[in-house]
């Protein structure tokens, strides 16, 4: 079992700078893959970045450049660092942990293969 726990969101302008949190507990932490997906107001939940088991990670094309996905195992804490903030990236942000063999590590942004969630943090950009 993982359970997470998402901080860091607030309201920022637009080209400005973020850092979101997500605290993990439980023994599993290290075996998962974990990722962030956002949902923005009427529109489905969407793969944003994910760290895999070892030292590698996957972005969406719309925040390649832009995010920066960093995982601290001995903490059980993901960072997401987002810069050069758009409107366009205000949503609820929600962390996740996908169990997974380190064979099998990042082989998926579906969120439908991701098992633990956490409640979410909301981030607004204004214009």
């Amino acid at each position: 079992q993982v359970q997470l726990v998402e901080s860091g969101g607030r309201l920022v302008e637009s080209g400005g700078s973020l850092t979101l949190s997500c605290v993990a507990s439980g023994y599993m932490f290290s075996r998962c893959d974990i990722g962030w997906f956002r949902q923005s107001p009427g529109q489905e939940r969407q793969f944003v970045a994910a760290a895999g088991r070892v030292d590698a990670y996957k972005y969406a094309d719309s925040v390649k450049d832009r995010f920066t996905i960093s995982r601290d195992n001995a903490k059980k804490t993901v960072y997401l660092q987002m810069d050069s903030l758009k409107p366009e990236d205000t949503a609820v942000y929600y962390c996740a942990a996908r169990h997974t063999i380190i064979t099998a590590s990042l082989s998926t942004t579906s969120e439908s293969d991701y098992q633990y969630w956490g409640q979410g943090t909301e981030v607004t950009v204004s214009s």
